[in-house]
């Protein structure tokens, strides 16, 4: 006999209330079940202590029969430090975007690295080399200029 640690679905419409219960896994979900461990109630506040109700010694008892919980019930226990919490898994292959709008993606990404390239080669052909006579200091006797007046001034303070 298969033991599972589950949610069992009460309420009325639109309005769900929640038992936590040890059932066959066989038996349907609102059905048959072996004993009653919780409550989880998905309508108050996360920090509210009514929301899950969980009696710890009877599910370390069911989990140390061999009851297996279901993945929202292993949350509720590794809240209240029964279990290990688990990875949060990664996002499945279905969600990715088709292979048509995937390959339109990877023409994008190519064409933005190919600007990027197109631009540092321009960048680097713009880039002339002054010779080595010009860099020299301009004699006291040539005229200077406004830009380099500006240049000059915040030098002198």
């Amino acid at each position: 006999m298969a033991l599972k640690i589950r949610l069992a679905r009460g309420g009325a419409k639109k309005r769900p209330f929640y038992r936590i219960v040890v059932a066959e896994a066989t038996a349907p979900r609102d059905g048959r079940f072996v004993e009653r461990i919780g409550s989880y109630n998905p309508f108050l506040e996360h920090g509210n202590k009514e929301r899950v109700i969980i009696d710890a010694d009877r599910a370390k008892y069911w989990l140390s029969v061999g009851a297996q919980p279901t993945d929202r019930v292993i949350g509720f226990l590794a809240n209240i430090d029964l279990l290990k919490k688990p990875a949060n898994s990664v996002t499945p292959k279905k969600s990715l975007p088709k292979k048509k709008a995937q390959d339109r993606l990877k023409a994008a990404e190519e064409a933005a690295a190919a600007a990027t390239a197109a631009a540092a080669q321009a960048a680097e052909e713009t880039v002339v080399e002054v010779p080595a006579a010009e860099t020299t200091a301009p004699a006291e006797d040539a005229p200077v200029t406004t830009e380099e007046a500006a240049t000059e001034a915040p030098a002198a303070e």
